[in-house]
């Protein structure tokens, strides 16, 4: 024997009714015992149908799983009382009470109910908001909406009794959280990251000599030096696996002399960049920002230095590319470089950032961003660059947002993501500049 709940929702105006089938709100009811057997019958007036029979007085509980006490005619006396202070007189349609507009933020989960004076019924057109549904056992109430994107959504809605109806549109309008940056990717000895190299062959890529604006670029990044005093750390590296014969580009970290040191080439036909020594501090967080103009990169001796002009260091906000050291091997390099290894942490095959170099908020242009650069760096507080004038091609926040073992890309073109390697959940770290 199962237990029969019944009782008057106030809010509701409307009798509540749970059985082994299910809970349900009804009005225009009337309990009896009309086969003389002691068996109660429970009908809905407005439907003419049965919705309880033939169950035993002892089974009927009111809100609080307390029986009705009596005899089978004096349960059916309490339950028509109750029966017939429900509903709503006829002069009184349902009227929508709660805020017909809602606000939430990407990713958050919505949690709203619907209120209304004189409802009974309530429906919800929830075609619209894709994840979003009613509670179990409350239809007044929606959850989810959490994998919503940003934008308005229509949530037609109608109060209903037995006298009419009330229908609205509720706007759930769906908002872009604010910037956080709290992650930051730590790297020791062997850990690297690495992604599909030919998505970015239009942004980091050429097919020749550099023809101009169309191969400039910029890379951007935040860089926190570690402990170790290897003289080549791969930050990030694009282009072949071939790096003796073939175009790459190489930006690393000198732990001998703490500086910043760039490739242009191959390693028998390159450009070479350095930063002034000890222009990256150990265990200090420092912003770098890289940027090709797009123009010739090589071979003639006296044209050597419009290669290295094509290129713009800036270290902490601050143009330092007049301090640099520049070398080059054979007088530049004249051809092309193309996306087979797109990597952060590690060369073609060594060379990786070592004891402790963490990388935050990488991002990539496919043009010259050098008069945006402290646009860019912003006083060194990173921010959100997709509200820049012209966005970053593609961008990594390094942990933020992001699920191991995969690095999202966020920017415009949003497409390339990283694999970590020989790492850990882990190495996805709270320390940031």
């Amino acid at each position: 024997m199962s237990n029969i709940k019944i009782f008057k929702d106030n809010e509701a105006n409307s009798i509540f009714i749970e059985d082994a089938n299910g809970a349900q709100f009804v009005n225009s009811l009337q309990a009896s015992i009309p086969n003389g057997d002691d068996k109660v019958f429970i009908t809905d007036l407005a439907k003419q149908f049965d919705i309880v029979s033939n169950a035993l007085h002892t089974e009927f509980v009111d809100e609080n799983e307390n029986p009705y006490l009596g005899t089978p005619t004096e349960i059916c006396n309490q339950l028509n009382a109750i029966f017939s202070s429900s509903g709503t007189p006829t002069d009184q349609v349902p009227v929508i009470t709660s805020p017909l507009a809602i606000s939430l933020v990407q990713g958050e989960t919505l949690n709203y109910e619907l209120t209304a004076n004189y409802g009974v019924g309530y429906e919800w057109d929830l075609s619209n908001v894709s994840g979003v549904t009613t509670v179990d056992g409350n239809v007044r109430k929606i959850i989810g909406g959490s994998s919503l994107a940003t934008g308005e959504y229509a949530i037609p809605v109608k109060a209903i009794n037995y006298n009419g109806e009330d229908s609205q549109i509720i706007e759930l309008s769906v908002g872009t959280p604010a910037f956080a940056n709290t992650k930051s990717v730590n790297f020791n000895n062997n850990d690297w990251c690495g992604a599909n190299a030919g998505i970015l062959d239009s942004t980091l890529g050429r097919s020749g000599n550099g023809s101009g604006s169309s191969d400039a670029w910029s890379i951007s990044f935040f860089f926190k030096a570690g402990t170790a005093t290897n003289a080549s750390q791969t930050i990030v590296y694009f282009g072949s696996q071939d790096v003796a014969n073939q175009g790459h580009i190489q930006i690393k970290y000198n732990g001998s002399l703490n500086r910043l040191e760039m490739r242009y080439g191959s390693n028998n036909n390159r450009l070479n960049f350095a930063t002034a020594q000890n222009s990256i501090a150990v265990g200090q967080w420092t912003q770098v920002i890289v940027t090709y103009d797009g123009g010739t990169t090589g071979a003639a001796s006296g044209s050597v230095s419009d290669y290295y002009s094509r290129f713009k260091f800036f270290i902490d906000g601050v143009d330092v590319t007049s301090t640099n050291v520049n070398s080059n091997n054979n007088f530049g390099y004249t051809g092309s470089i193309i996306g087979q290894n797109w990597r952060i942490g590690r060369y073609n095959n060594g060379q990786s950032l070592r004891n402790n170099c963490r990388v935050d908020e990488l991002a990539i242009w496919d043009s010259d961003q050098s008069s945006n650069s402290s646009l860019i760096y912003n006083n060194g507080v990173p921010h959100d660059l997709i509200n820049l004038s012209q966005a970053p091609t593609h961008w990594w926040r390094m942990g933020d947002g992001d699920q191991y073992p995969y690095l999202f890309d966020v920017g415009f073109e949003a497409n390339c993501i990283f694999v970590m390697n020989n790492m850990t959940s882990a190495d996805i770290v709270s320390d940031v500049p």
